[in-house]
């Protein structure tokens, strides 16, 4: 079998693992809310999320094509395969450290920052893209602050609408309203985190000239969109209780709100083709609601440690890429 074959075929599993793991991941960011709400069972809760993923994922490829070729052109690279190779193994192995430890890292960030370490170490700093690198890692950046905002006026408008409803009535009705919200997340999460594995599938494939462009085919979309379903589909516990139980105690309102608000971040930066990081707008938005509620609320200092992996997760992973790339190649 040829050498290159054999190569991409390692890719195309490696590029699936990770969006397997980056399922059951980041199930939290669309469920952790109404679970720890009771509004859905958990189980429920899980199949709702991998269900609507699949179908999110199957809708958009803007994210994919952004992916696959803002950070570097592959058509330029001749080590294209061995420099993802290096990526998606520094991705995966970040993403479990993360959840074994229950820190609610970004996919995107790790994923992004590997593809951008491994291309430096492995074709040099002239291949990489560094306009195109810089954009998404802005969108990175802006989308929590956003969805920050978006949470706490959300939060704001409701808690000045319903001021003189009881709380009890208030999350009764949102208790049923949530498990809208959730299906959204979820979809909205479909939309662009499922992208990232099909954008480095299709990367592969015109780095080993079996396509000229980044269009992604058909059976790299189902591929993509099954493997994140499937690993939605056996979640992430850890995780969950992290964001759901462990930022501020979370009330049917206040999830509703963090949903609706991270959701709309999400989509539309998927809408712009724009990578974001769907564990970032969620925590974030999770933290918004919690200031609108009270300050005081908020356990800044689990917050605080999240915001540690946000910050350290680009570079760790851009080095692990590089050291990876030299070890094998």
């Amino acid at each position: 079998m040829d050498t290159s074959l054999i190569i991409i075929l390692i890719v195309i599993f490696l590029a699936l693992a990770f969006d397997f793991i980056n399922g059951f991941h980041d199930t939290a960011n669309a469920i952790a809310t109404s679970v720890s709400t009771r509004a859905l069972k958990p189980r429920t809760a899980i199949m709702l999320a991998a269900i609507m993923n699949f179908v999110g994922a199957m809708m958009f490829t803007g994210v994919a094509k952004t992916i696959g070729g803002s950070v570097a052109d592959p058509a330029k690279l001749d080590n294209g395969l061995e420099i993802l190779v290096a990526t998606l193994l520094a991705a995966i192995i970040w993403n479990l450290v993360t959840w074994w430890f229950g820190i609610p890292s970004s996919s995107s960030h790790a994923l992004i920052g590997a593809l951008a370490g491994a291309v430096f170490v492995g074709a040099g700093s002239e291949n990489l893209n560094w306009g195109g690198f810089t954009t998404i890692i802005q969108g990175l950046i802006f989308s929590p602050l956003i969805a920050f905002a978006m949470g706490y006026v959300v939060m704001m408008i409701l808690k000045w609408v319903f001021a003189k409803r009881s709380p009890h009535t208030v999350n009764k009705g949102f208790r049923s309203m949530q498990v809208v919200t959730a299906a959204i997340q979820a979809f909205t999460h479909g939309t662009n985190d499922a992208q990232k594995a099909m954008g480095i599938i299709t990367f592969a494939l015109v780095t080993a000239n079996y396509q000229d462009n980044m269009d992604v085919p058909l059976w790299v979309k189902i591929a993509a969109a099954t493997a994140m379903a499937l690993g939605t589909s056996v979640g992430g516990w850890k995780i969950i209780k992290t964001m759901g139980t462990k930022i501020f105690k979370i009330e049917p309102v206040n999830g509703f709100a963090a949903d609706l608000s991270a959701a709309s971040v999400i989509f539309g930066a998927t809408l712009f083709h724009l990578p974001v990081s769907t564990t970032h707008a969620i925590t974030s938005a999770i933290l918004g609601v919690g200031s609108a509620k009270r300050f005081s609320a908020v356990k800044w200092g689990v917050a605080g440690r999240i915001v540690i992996a946000w910050v350290i997760t680009i570079p760790i992973v851009a080095v692990l890429a590089g050291l990876i790339y030299i070890i094998l190649f």
